[in-house]
């Protein structure tokens, strides 16, 4: 079970990342001034078009490399990612934070981080990272 404090954590020992409150009180983290990960309470719009399935606890939104990144995390394990109609055609997988593990976690972070991030930091870091 992850929690907000593991995604701070992970997402500011990348470099160049900073932390903002959104003007709603939600946290986001970026690169470079791009958000790669961020919380994402589900909205009423939301809630009616997951209707029964609309999960409880803290979401997290992550940025992933396209819509088939996003539907292979949904594919591969629903209990822990979905989407919502607000997210059609955009990079981005929203995530039960309190059904995720630290290493997939670490590695959604990561991922997330290396989409948004300036191409020569991403290289610098990979390779620093062994990567």
């Amino acid at each position: 079970m992850a929690s907000w404090e593991d995604v701070r954590g992970l997402a500011l020992a990348l470099p160049e990342t900073d932390e903002r409150e959104s003007g709603e009180g939600h946290l986001t983290w970026r690169v470079k001034e791009k958000g790669f990960v961020w919380e994402r309470p589900l909205r009423k719009g939301d809630l009616a078009a997951l209707g029964a399935a609309a999960p409880g606890g803290p979401i997290l939104c992550a940025r992933v490399p396209d819509e088939g990144a996003k539907h292979a995390l949904i594919a591969d394990d629903p209990s822990v990612y979905f989407t919502t109609p607000h997210f059609d055609g955009y990079p981005a997988v929203l995530v039960q934070l309190d059904r995720i593990d630290a290493a997939e976690l670490e590695e959604l972070v990561v991922e997330a981080w290396l989409t948004r991030a300036p191409k020569r930091l991403a290289k610098q870091y990979q390779a620093g990272s062994g990567a």
